[in-house]
């Protein structure tokens, strides 16, 4: 009987110690994932090193989401709680970390990789009190042309003017008003010119995209135009666009 006792206590330490490495390396990706862009916000690391770290905990979080289903089994039939809340908690934090980012890659895979979105691609409106802030970065302000215009229909067809039955100071001050409720920065807000200049914040990576809102008169009441940039990055990953869809949304 105690060789029993002492066998089981040695199964149950065993598990134990299994169920904390493959815990720590769950713990670590986590942290891992969320750092990547707090990090970059913080000024820590560059955006790409962020990226970097984001690509190390997915494959962690992979490794640890294997592991911590070994551990589930072998703690589920050793009848260990402890190993067992640790396998299931390990799982299921691993696998919300691939699961996110891998829906991020995927999402990246399937947008066009554009980084500057403008309801009016004849002619987009234009920056200018916050040219000097972009002054630095590495996308320019000066629009692409026909080339983003066609990957721009293709990837975001819906994207287009917001046409208001109301006079251009009215539609103007709807537009402040959306601007401002949207959290964003607002650099110069020109009643008479019929422009609005703002600058946003993403939340995790802090990356930072400069919106500029045209006010124009029509027949019928007013048109709205929008354009969100990106001031580094290749690809958004659909940012620009769908800060633009809730901006008119809002109005």
């Amino acid at each position: 009987m105690p060789d029993t006792r002492w066998s089981l206590n040695n199964q149950m330490k065993s598990i134990t110690r299994f169920a904390s490495f493959f815990f720590s390396i769950a713990l670590l990706a986590t942290t891992a994932a969320i750092m990547a862009g707090l990090g970059s916000r913080w000024g820590w690391w560059s955006f790409r090193t962020g990226f970097a770290i984001l690509t190390i905990a997915a494959y962690g979080s992979v490794v640890a989401a294997g592991l911590s289903l070994i551990g589930l089994i072998w703690s589920g039939l050793s009848g260990s709680r402890f190993g067992f809340a640790l396998a299931l908690i390990s799982l299921v934090s691993s696998l919300t970390v691939a699961g996110t980012l891998w829906q991020w890659k995927t999402k990246a895979q399937s947008l066009p990789r554009i980084h500057d979105i403008s309801t009016d691609t004849d002619n987009p409106p234009l920056f200018k009190a916050i040219l000097p802030l972009r002054k630095d970065a590495p996308n320019p302000s000066d629009y692409g042309g026909p080339e983003i215009a066609a990957k721009q229909r293709a990837g975001y067809p819906d994207i287009g003017p917001l046409m208001l039955p109301v006079a251009p100071g009215e539609a103007f001050q709807k537009a402040l008003s959306a601007a401002i409720n949207m959290g964003g920065e607002i650099i110069e807000a020109n009643r008479d010119a019929g422009r609005i200049e703002a600058t946003y914040t993403t939340y995790w990576f802090g990356f930072k995209d400069d919106m500029v809102v045209r006010i124009t008169p029509e027949k019928t009441g007013s048109r709205i135009d929008v354009r969100s940039v990106s001031r580094v990055g290749v690809s958004d990953v659909g940012t620009n666009a769908k800060r633009i869809r809730i901006f008119l949304n809002s109005i």
